[in-house]
């Protein structure tokens, strides 16, 4: 059974409660998303270590309920100072 964008971010949010998800279904079929995970949690992690925590998050469904998850991770960007 093919899972609902809102489902991907719920279920990465209940692992990574910082996260900030972007997430696109890329054919309209449900099966096939791209996704910009943002969270401090990523800080010091390897881009393999990040991407391992989302895929961890969603449980075991890659393969199965979630065929395929363009995924790029990030760290939040700091707030510009304006001191103009």
């Amino acid at each position: 059974m093919p899972m609902t964008a809102s489902d991907i971010v719920d279920m990465i949010k209940e692992a990574i409660p910082d996260a900030q998800v972007d997430i696109t279904d890329l054919r309209g079929d449900g099966d096939h998303y791209s996704a910009v995970v943002t969270s401090q949690s990523f800080k010091g992690k390897t881009r393999v270590q990040q991407h391992r925590m989302v895929y961890d998050a969603l449980q075991g469904d890659m393969g199965s309920g979630l065929h395929a998850l363009a995924l790029q991770t990030a760290l939040p960007s700091a707030p510009s100072e304006d001191n103009s």
